[in-house]
């Protein structure tokens, strides 16, 4: 596949942080009593606030999720970089790659920092769009960002909410499943089951080719 630049999701594709996450969102579910796994379900792949404003519209989204967002960026202990992120890293130059996540900026910092990986230069959080996944917003903005046209980029990312963000920014998506199946990856163009199955090679003045060493049993 041949582009100009490669836009990651940070949670699931770059770095492992679900134990992080399933013990905030579990604490946070119980003080309101709700579900837990009903809430880490909506939670897959968007803004901590749009999570809170569909399981509890009641409360105050942004205030609980500054909270919430607040205790996860210091429970990164067990946070680590998913196998092959820093590979794949290395063989991209800083413009030619960028983070779009849903978490906020400090959160996003602290798990980079956490999982011993460098920060790109373009790095799309929560606060810089006006609308979450699965709105295209942060990978429009990304790819702005980076001085390219969002027919050369590709995503790649491991949530629905995600694929369809990449899918409806006019971008090729590569979806990772990392043990989890692919159901909810139907609408990437390819799916993969680890980030260890990219690489990049072919490089021309136009861009880069991202290879493919495997997609069996997807």
């Amino acid at each position: 596949m041949h582009c100009s630049a490669v836009l990651f999701d940070l949670d699931g594709v770059l770095v492992r942080s679900t134990d992080s996450v399933r013990r905030s969102w579990t604490e946070w579910a119980r003080r309101q009593g709700l579900d837990p796994e009903l809430v880490l379900a909506a939670s897959s792949g968007v803004r901590s606030a749009d999570t809170i404003r569909q399981v509890a519209p009641s409360l105050d989204a942004v205030a609980e999720a500054a909270r919430l967002e607040a205790a996860q960026a210091v429970d990164v202990t067990d946070v680590v970089a998913v196998p092959g992120a820093a590979a794949l890293l290395d063989g991209l130059t800083r413009p030619e790659w960028a983070v779009v996540t849903s978490g906020t900026k400090p959160l996003a910092a602290a798990r980079l920092r956490a999982a011993g990986l460098a920060a790109p230069e373009v790095l799309v959080t929560a606060e810089r769009v006006e609308r979450g996944k699965p709105d295209p917003a942060g990978y429009m903005l990304a790819a702005r960002l980076l001085g390219t046209s969002p027919g050369d980029c590709i995503v790649v990312e491991d949530a629905e909410a995600g694929v369809e963000a990449g899918r409806r920014a006019g971008m090729r998506v590569i979806g990772v499943a990392d043990g989890h199946g692919s159901a909810h990856l139907a609408g990437a163009d390819l799916v993969v089951e680890s980030l260890a199955d990219l690489g990049v090679t072919g490089r021309s003045d136009d861009g880069f080719l991202i290879r493919i060493t495997r997609t069996d049993g997807l």
